[in-house]
This record gives C-alpha cells, sequence and structure tokens, in this order.
C-alpha cells in the first residue's frame, strides 16, 4: 500500500487528515514541520507529501523549494488556511500537484491523493 506523509505543525490537523487517509488503507508518516518532513522523506520515500504552509523551522515553501533544489520528485498536496491566491500560485510555481484549503473536506482530500498515486503508477 502506499505510503503518505502528513507535514503539519498541528497535531490536530495531522490526526483529521490521517483518519480521512486511514480508510482507504494508507500507511501514514508525521511531520512536525519541514525539517522533519524531508528527513522522512529522505529515510521513508513515500508515494505522496500532504504538506501545510505556515510551520515553524521549515515552511511548505521551503520544504517544496526543498524538493526541488534535490530534484526529488515526490508528488505534494498544499493543505493550508492561507486562502490568498498568491500561495496558491507560489506552491504550484514550486510544484506543488494540488492545493486544498484547511480545514479539508474528507472527499476532497481522499480524491486528490487517490488521482495524484493513481497518476504516479
Amino acid at each position: 500500500m502506499a505510503l503518505v506523509l502528513i507535514i503539519d505543525d498541528a497535531a490536530f490537523s495531522r490526526r483529521m487528515i490521517r483518519k480521512f487517509l486511514q480508510i482507504d488503507g494508507y500507511e501514514i508518516l508525521e511531520a512536525s514541520n519541514g525539517r522533519e518532513g524531508l528527513e522522512m522523506v529522505h529515510n521513508h520515500k513515500p508515494n505522496c507529501v500532504l504538506a501545510d504552509i505556515l510551520m515553524p523551522d521549515m515552511n511548505g515553501f521551503e520544504f517544496l523549494q526543498a524538493l526541488q533544489d534535490e530534484k526529488l520528485q515526490i508528488p505534494t498536496i498544499i493543505i493550508s488556511a492561507d486562502i490568498q491566491e498568491g500561495a496558491r500560485n507560489q506552491s504550484f510555481n514550486l510544484g506543488a500537484v494540488d492545493f486544498i484549503n484547511k480545514p479539508p473536506k474528507e472527499n476532497e482530500l481522499r480524491l486528490a491523493v487517490q488521482q495524484v498515486l493513481n497518476t504516479k503508477e
């Protein structure tokens, strides 16, 4: 089964996203900031990443930039409360494959992950 990494500094958000995705049987990893998430990418090679933007140590934009710098092609979906068009555009410019507003709707989130993983296979 696919391995999905959730990167969010809010434990509540990580739990909610985990609950939604476990329905589909994914194996889930969690990180509380981008730096921790990048370390998990190196160690576990997830099939998909779900990342917040506003986090301590390394934010979501910096995480996406690090993936680009290291030429790591892991489909990353941004899940953020930032509804500004600029944040959305910057996410896509840095390689995000989708952008979902917080709090994510269960069906929207599950469908986005399914589409990313089906495209990857």
